[in-house]
């Protein structure tokens, strides 16, 4: 990855937390699920108009021609989008890893439901709006906002799609024009997808820089570099890379800067590098108790270090997520609270997010499909886990044992690209996941060295209270500050 999307993803986190990041999602973002970009989608009507498709530029002048050719009538092109986008298809990872941002504006020119989708997928209230009535109405305690400018595949006759759309837009869409104005001065966008070739965003764009002038926002766009692979001759590709160049320094106009990247694939590391950065003071911590005579044959001394742990933890500016394991969840909470409380901060799920396991489920294939869907959304959010003892009574052979569902938390976070802390001296499933990991650090983790080796071994020695969470907290320092990282 290179400096300057590194830089980018440092910056937009910070806007991301600050709640003050956007998304513009073009067509080119739903390809990779299946769906077609404009030109496939009017290739059918540029061959009824006797027209070349791969030689046609201005494809909303297509679209006209199509409407002048059938008598001011629509109903071929709506047909092509309604088919075309009613086709069911599967959310691809983009999607998935998108919904999951803690992002709540979102605008698109798109005609699909992925965006939504991927965010009702990801357990959120979603407040769709594709028409000028829909801009008055708010969905209670929503979490996500799409605007789609265009409309909607569900409404394909007030669709933006041929050139007379475009032109009235300012008059029948104003509203829109005016909320995606306020956005853009106030929010930090990264466009994804988008060809920039929307006449509607230019106008936006170009009232915007001439009335804020040198104080424009800076927004970001990916963009793919121009690929020789893709050109008969060398001609075509110095001519197409020319005018890329020239191209990307017009957007700097509009305060927008390309991240050039080589291959669209690209697009989905740097989402994940996004999602890795901005989960990485959030702490998972795993973990369930019945006994914990492997640490202290004292419960309270026991409980005691996690309700610790857990205050240090907020004090150092991480937040907690928690499954509410037995023996284990009641002193994290409480150690949360207790840290939150003194400081006289509100609680909200930045700080302390518990997603107690739904109990009373009698079908074992249910729980079990339910539980693991629990624990893969807790892990999903957390860019550290933390291990801590891991057994469980098992009633029908009357003894305690190992927590099978700790063993399944480890998976997913290796996964999942956790940073894994397995604190081996509480015993039980951390003492076996702390054992695994030391036979091959480089499995686990990135640039192993005798500073690392020696902070690992750490967390399998039995100490103080204090000096164990100073363990643990700084073999999670050396990773904050970048010389390693999980090399899952």
């Amino acid at each position: 990855m290179n400096r300057d999307i590194s830089s980018f993803i440092d910056r937009y986190v910070k806007e991301i937390q600050n709640y003050t990041a956007a998304m513009f999602i073009g067509a080119g973002f739903s390809m990779n699920a299946g769906y077609v970009d404009w030109k496939n989608l009017l290739s059918g009507i540029a061959e009824d108009l006797g027209l070349d498709i791969e030689k046609e530029t201005d494809l909303i002048s297509l679209a006209q021609y199509n409407y002048n050719e059938n008598g001011q009538n629509r109903g071929l092109i709506n047909n092509a989008l309604f088919e075309e986008f009613t086709k069911e298809k599967d959310l691809d990872e983009n999607h998935k890893i998108l919904a999951k941002l803690p992002i709540s504006t979102f605008w698109t020119t798109n005609y699909d439901s992925l965006i939504e989708e991927a965010l009702r997928d990801a357990r959120k209230i979603v407040d769709v709006k594709y028409n000028n009535s829909h801009l008055s109405l708010t969905i209670p305690h929503r979490d996500a906002v799409v605007y789609k400018m265009h409309g909607d595949k569900s409404n394909p006759n007030e669709a933006i799609l041929i050139k007379d759309d475009y032109e009235q837009y300012y008059q029948k869409h104003a509203q829109f024009i005016t909320s995606l104005s306020d956005d853009l001065i106030s929010k930090t966008f990264l466009f994804i997808g988008f060809s920039f070739t929307d006449p509607n965003l230019d106008y936006i764009l170009s009232r915007i820089r001439i009335d804020y002038k040198e104080n424009n926002r800076q927004h970001y766009a990916i963009m793919r570099k121009v690929n020789e692979n893709d050109y008969a001759n060398k001609a075509d590709y110095e001519y197409a890379k020319r005018k890329q160049e020239l191209f990307m320094g017009d957007l700097k106009r509009y305060s927008i800067k390309p991240l050039m990247i080589d291959e669209y694939s690209e697009i989905t590391d740097i989402l994940k590098e996004i999602s890795r950065r901005l989960n990485h003071n959030n702490v998972f911590v795993s973990g369930s108790a019945y006994e914990y005579s492997e640490y202290s044959e004292d419960e309270k001394a026991s409980t005691d270090f996690i309700q610790s742990l857990s205050q240090r933890l907020i004090q150092k500016e991480f937040n907690i997520i928690s499954g509410f394991g037995l023996g284990v969840g009641s002193a994290v909470i409480y150690g949360a609270l207790q840290e939150i409380y003194m400081k006289n901060q509100r609680i909200n799920d930045e700080r302390l997010l518990l997603r107690p396991f739904p109990q009373g489920i009698v079908d074992d294939s249910t729980r079990g499909r339910l539980w693991k869907e629990y624990r893969e959304d807790m892990i999903s959010r957390a860019g550290v886990s933390i291990f801590i003892f891991g057994n469980k009574y098992d009633k029908d052979k009357e003894t305690t044992v190992l927590a099978d569902g700790m063993k399944q938390e480890f998976e997913i976070a290796v996964k999942q690209h956790n940073l894994i802390v397995p604190v081996g001296c509480t015993g039980y499933v951390a003492h076996d996941i702390w054992k695994e990991i030391h036979e091959n650090l480089s499995n686990y983790y990135t640039n192993v060295d005798d500073e690392l080796t020696v902070a690992f071994e750490k967390l399998n020695e039995k100490c103080k209270e204090s000096q164990l969470i100073d363990n643990i907290l700084s073999f999670i320092e050396l990773f904050k500050k970048g010389k390693h990282a999980s090399a899952n």
